[in-house]
């Protein structure tokens, strides 16, 4: 007598959810579907509601933008005024030059200090040590989260110095500035950059010693480039495909779209496929601008010419903090003080683009005005929207390879592959919401 097959075990179904991930900014979750050992579907939400800044910019005078762009974010205010007012510039035919150029670039390795050293040390660290925040690091090396918090604050002081205030900075104008910092300001900081220098090299080989998953993904790294230095704030846009433009043909090559899942929309390349924004494309595309002790501090830590490892991203941030401090040093030590605090504007009809290197990668801004200089139309396309396609194919990759993980593991992997990417999703309460499905 034959035997009845036995009748298929289903796989059980697991769901996962994450309901408190704060050490990302904004709301936002993560959907996962696998069936057996396929995964069916990969979603990364952002549901915050939209925010309209560029439909409230419009009618506004294009001297408006810097500072209503700024309160963009909190963390990156340098990245929004700065790149709204080149675009302006570039609509209104105006070029900043010589010191005022200079005074820009400092300022925004003001930025680059204070956001690197708190996504690195603050809200990436932990996932390395298997720890929910920096408080529990501090418990164990209080020496280390202090470094941190002075490194910050000395990023934080240079926009202070230069821009005002250190959040959303108030000096900054189109053509230049409000008025100008004494030379005296700029030179007292002199000493807290050389220890700048010296602490991040020690916090870059401190995180040298951490566990990084082994994934890496084939990127496309598109970023500025700038033929005479490490791009910071101009340049043109490259990638390590070969593409080579000015600014202002960026929307021939790349464009948004929106997909259901997310009310942020998702930046494409329209070649198809996607791309990567940020320290490691910045890293791969630019490695030999770096300063010859910034290139020793990244061997030193464990990093080629390229870094193509999403986790090794919190070092190659700690290597641009060491070059940012290096090169504010450098340019302070040179300045001058220039005879005129801005280069005079003249309304009138235009279109402008701007480009700079935010911390988490290229913020675009694209504007329109009318032959009063009042905003007709404004694009601003920021990071984090453009690496949200990219974020899914490392989750989908990450839990293709770790599926034999179980669920708390799994979630803290998703979660840290996320914070990779430091996303800005807004400067809001934060919450990822992850649910994994198994069928």
């Amino acid at each position: 007598m034959s035997k009845k097959p036995a009748a298929k075990k289903k796989a059980a179904k697991r769901t996962i959810k994450v309901d408190a991930l704060a050490r990302v900014e904004g709301e936002g979750a993560l959907y996962v579907r696998v069936k057996g050992d396929e995964i069916q579907d990969v979603k990364f939400r952002i549901f915050e509601p939209p925010r309209f800044f560029e439909a409230f910019l419009q009618g506004r005078m294009f001297s408006d933008a810097p500072d209503i762009t700024a309160r963009i974010c909190g963390i990156c205010p340098m990245a929004y005024i700065m790149g709204a007012g080149q675009a302006m510039e570039d609509a209104l035919g105006v070029t900043v030059t010589g010191p005022l150029r200079d005074l820009r670039r400092i300022a925004y390795c003001g930025e680059w200090i204070e956001s690197h050293v708190l996504h690195a040390a603050m809200l990436h660290a932990p996932d390395f040590l298997g720890l929910d925040d920096a408080l529990l690091i501090a418990k164990d090396n209080p020496e280390l989260v202090g470094t941190a918090l002075r490194l910050k604050k000395l990023g934080n002081t240079i926009l202070e110095v230069i821009g005002g205030r250190a959040i959303h900075p108030v000096n900054f104008k189109v053509g230049g500035f409000y008025s100008l910092p004494k030379k005296r300001e700029l030179k007292a900081l002199r000493d807290e950059l050389k220890w700048g220098i010296e602490a991040s090299i020690g916090i870059a080989k401190a995180f040298a010693g951490f566990d990084f998953p082994d994934f890496e993904y084939d990127y496309t790294c598109v970023s500025l480039k700038h033929p005479d230095e490490y791009a910071i704030h101009e340049g043109r846009i490259v990638s390590n495909r070969g593409l080579d433009i000015p600014v202002n043909k960026f929307f021939d090559h790349f464009d948004e779209e929106h997909v259901e899942h997310s009310n942020a929309l998702h930046g494409v390349a329209k070649a198809g496929g996607t791309y990567l924004v940020g320290p490691n494309a910045r890293y791969n595309n630019n490695y030999s601008q770096l300063s010859k002790l910034a290139k020793r501090t990244a061997k030193e830590a464990g990093l080629g010419k390229v870094c193509n490892n999403p986790y090794r991203s919190i070092l190659v941030r700690m290597v641009e903090t060491v070059y940012a401090c290096e090169e504010a040093l450098r340019l302070i030590e040179a300045y001058e003080e220039p005879d005129a605090s801005c280069v005079a504007v003249t309304p009138k009809k235009g279109a402008g683009y701007g480009c700079t290197e935010a911390p988490r990668g290229i913020c675009l801004h694209h504007y329109k005005l009318d032959k009063d200089g009042r905003i007709q139309l404004a694009r601003i396309l920021p990071p984090t929207s453009q690496n949200q396609k990219q974020i899914e194919l490392d989750l989908r990759g990450v839990v293709a390879a770790n599926l034999d993980m179980k669920d708390e593991d799994l979630k803290w992997r998703c979660e840290q592959t996320i914070r990779n990417y430091d996303p800005c999703i807004s400067c809001a309460t934060h919450f990822l919401k992850l649910t994994v499905e198994r069928e």
